[in-house]
């Protein structure tokens, strides 16, 4: 049985799905035109025809949601790195998360700079989130290595991680 062919690509359609992608997550500019040209590419492909015929509907979606200001790098940047570092992710697996998010390195750095939270607060945090080091209910020594090289592994330099393997579990808590 053949699937039936999709509708146009219209700015219409375009625009519902930036609408209802922006219902469910917060996006950077540069993220939701990604998605948009996969749906764009996806639907194209289904009907048979060229991709960059819609590209300009995508640019025109996603400097609309920037006019109505549904979409704000600066925003969602502030919002995703405090959040990262209250969960314990180091400056370094932040600044690469956010620039993967399509955040201008530039950004990114202000920021990341301007962020006053303290790299052994955050590694205590993860190190709790992981169960590494004092939160972990057995085998602490044999696991010591092992804690550090994770800790190290996301990000932490290795002062402290070790910092925060060797510490007590009521110390540096979040």
């Amino acid at each position: 049985m053949e699937r039936p062919v999709p509708r146009p690509i219209t700015a219409e359609w375009l625009f519902r799905a930036a609408a209802h992608y922006l219902e469910r997550y917060a996006s950077t500019t540069a993220n939701l035109r990604r998605v948009l040209e996969r749906k764009v590419m996806r639907r194209a492909h289904a009907r048979g025809e060229d991709a960059a015929e819609h590209m300009g509907l995508v640019d025109a979606t996603v400097g609309r949601f920037v006019e109505l200001g549904l979409v704000d790098d600066r925003s969602f940047a502030e919002g995703r790195l405090a959040s990262l570092r209250r969960r314990g992710t180091s400056r370094r697996m932040t600044t690469a998360k956010l620039l993967e998010k399509g955040v201008e390195k530039a950004l990114v750095e202000e920021l990341v700079a301007a962020d006053e939270t303290d790299e052994l607060t955050a590694a205590h945090a993860y190190a709790k989130r992981r169960r590494l080091g004092p939160w972990r209910s057995r085998q602490r020594g044999e696991r010591r290595d092992r804690d550090v090289a994770a800790m190290i592994r996301a990000g932490f330099t290795f002062p402290d991680a070790a910092s925060a393997i060797d510490s007590e579990a009521d110390t540096g808590e979040a």
